[in-house]
């Protein structure tokens, strides 16, 4: 004790009555602006060297002072070790941060999992998300695994749609594209589904009626086709029956003649 006191009392000076500290720069980076115990024993020395003689300063109140000191030093020690033990925790954890740009000054929100705590020389933390350092003060909600991947179901619906053309641009080769979006909704749970826009769900069913007319306008030019198919086919065998039958009638005639022409000349012999 008695030889940090007599460094705390190198460390002071005085300059017109007013106590003047001096710390190396290494001292100030390992403190970050914060008091510590030096800092603390200088002032007190100084206030010790300095005080009024006729209204000295008792010993008592030098130990008070000592004491409340030590208080807050171990209520500060206590906040840093909570928020060590509240990092450690966010590891693995679905979180969502707050994010600035420093140079427009723009909030944007990024969402992931953390996937390690780094701690700076200043005693900061830093959270990893996507491969990218956060400060853990930006930190805005954090989130359980079924939120987070109900988020996840939503924004990849989003990006399915995005994908399409204009609904006038519709073609029945997106048939499958959509179909492909109405199984994974179909495929989620009920608690998954609340997350889903009301936007993207009747753009969904949008596309999904305009494959149907398509669909549809198909089937009736299909039955449109098959009909004049099946009366050409029926006037064409109209037809062939009726040049038989004409040349079956021609036949009987032609026979006709012949026999008549054969009994004539058999009467004419005789």
């Amino acid at each position: 004790m008695a030889d940090t006191t007599t460094s705390a009392l190198n460390w002071a000076s005085v300059e017109n009555g007013k106590v003047k500290t001096t710390t190396s720069k290494k001292s100030d980076e390992s403190n970050n602006g914060t008091m510590g115990y030096d800092q603390f024993l200088t002032l007190l020395c100084a206030e010790m060297q300095y005080q009024d003689p006729l209204e000295p300063t008792s010993n008592t109140e030098y130990v008070a002072q000592l004491a409340t000191f030590s208080q807050l030093e171990a209520m500060l020690g206590m906040q840093d070790t909570q928020k060590n033990e509240m990092a450690n925790n966010l590891v693995g954890k679905y979180v969502i941060l707050k994010v600035s740009d420093e140079t427009t000054g723009k909030t944007s929100y990024v969402d992931g999992k953390v996937d390690y705590v780094m701690y700076q020389e200043d005693g900061s933390q830093m959270l990893s998300v996507n491969n990218k350092l956060y400060s853990i003060d930006t930190l805005d909600t954090v989130a359980d695994s079924a939120y987070y991947e109900a988020i996840g179901y939503a924004k990849t619906i989003t990006n399915m749609l995005d994908q399409l053309p204009d609904i006038e641009n519709i073609t029945t080769k997106f048939s499958g594209a959509i179909g492909e979006i109405r199984k994974v909704y179909d495929g989620m749970t009920d608690y998954q589904k609340r997350f889903v826009s009301e936007d993207d769900l009747a753009k969904l069913k949008k596309y999904e009626q305009k494959i149907k007319d398509l669909g549809k306008d198909a089937a009736d030019d299909k039955k449109t086709d098959d009909t004049k198919t099946d009366t050409d086919t029926k006037t064409d065998d109209t037809k062939t029956d009726t040049d038989t039958k004409t040349d079956d009638t021609k036949t009987d005639d032609s026979k006709t003649e012949n026999g008549s022409g054969q009994k004539s000349d058999e009467t004419t012999g005789a």
